[in-house]
């Protein structure tokens, strides 16, 4: 899954970086999205030096997954996301 294409409703492209799974069930319950360049700009995030930035991304937003993973939401619905940090 990591490094699978994402493109939104808008016809951002998104990748994915990772995936986060309830250790009870485990199901996928949320997906690690890295956002592009432009995705960092029209948030009017700071790209940090070193690495990128990515949100949790839950599957409810998962519209087909097939070759590319598409979502029934925009980019700026993720905007209030939280970051996906590695534990």
């Amino acid at each position: 899954m990591k490094g699978m294409k994402v493109i939104t409703a808008d016809a951002f492209a998104l990748e994915v970086g990772g995936a986060v799974a309830d250790p009870k069930t485990w199901q996928i319950t949320h997906l690690d999205l890295e956002l592009s360049k432009d995705a960092i700009k029209e948030f009017a995030f700071k790209k940090p030096i070193l690495g990128s930035l990515s949100v949790c991304l839950p599957v409810t937003a998962v519209n087909q997954v097939g070759d590319v993973i598409t979502l029934n939401q925009s980019l700026l619905e993720f905007k209030s996301l939280p970051e996906c940090k590695v534990e």
